[in-house]
């Protein structure tokens, strides 16, 4: 795979064998996001599950305390009070069967979160083979399949996002912008790695953090020494 001239000259500032203290993972991987957008800080983080077992599935969600530097758009499938509930919360979108159909008939996607009443699960499960595969199917689990549709929308809008062990055992998150202070990415970071540590599975055996990695959206990963997050 050929590599960009600034990701060649960015592997040349740290040692990819070596793992770093987080803060000093977080120096290097701000020094190497050098494209002109304001690039994403992605965590990716081997967990020892193995996600094939329903015992050993990682999933949750967490609010950021600084947010990820995105404004997301959120649907929300709900009726009446619920539905002013979501509305007067900043949802971009609120409805019932007519949103259903615009997605399934328009291939419509102009949303990044859907959240829905436990009523509307039957009327949403319709399009859950094409929701599912985006990652936009709501969960109980993530929080988006709620009575509560006012703290899902505020949640989200101020910076909650969802993590899920995928099927090599790697859970993707993003923890900030490169524009962000260190001290705003820290604690980012420390606050979805403590919501990994607290979801490990009763039925994991074993080393839990495999290992840990930070990267920028078009930079190199970092390693991070694991146990730094174990208090």
């Amino acid at each position: 795979m050929k590599r960009s001239k600034n990701y060649v000259e960015s592997l040349k500032t740290f040692d990819k064998q070596t793992a770093y203290e987080p803060g000093a993972a977080i120096d290097i991987v701000v020094g190497t996001a050098k494209a002109k957008f304001d690039e994403t800080i992605e965590l990716s983080v081997k967990l020892g599950v193995d996600p094939k077992y329903a015992d050993q599935q990682v999933r949750g969600a967490v609010v950021l305390p600084h947010g990820t530097g995105k404004t997301r758009k959120v649907l929300v499938f709900a009726r009446g009070d619920r539905a002013k509930e979501a509305e007067e919360a900043g949802a971009d979108y609120v409805g019932a069967e007519e949103l259903v159909s615009k997605i399934r008939d328009e291939n419509w996607f102009d949303f990044d979160v859907c959240v829905a009443t436990p009523d509307m699960m039957g009327i949403v499960g319709r399009i859950g083979r094409i929701l599912g595969p985006k990652g936009l199917m709501p969960n109980p689990k993530s929080g988006t399949v709620t009575m509560n549709v006012t703290d899902a929308v505020r949640d989200i809008k101020a910076g909650k996002v969802e993590y899920r062990v995928d099927r090599t055992s790697i859970v993707h998150v993003p923890i900030g912008k490169k524009s962000f202070p260190k001290e705003k990415l820290m604690e980012n970071l420390d606050t979805i790695m403590d919501a990994l540590i607290k979801a490990k599975p009763s039925a994991a055996k074993g080393t839990y953090l495999r290992s840990v990695a930070l990267s920028a959206t078009m930079g190199p990963g970092v390693k991070v020494i694991p146990t730094s997050f174990i208090k």
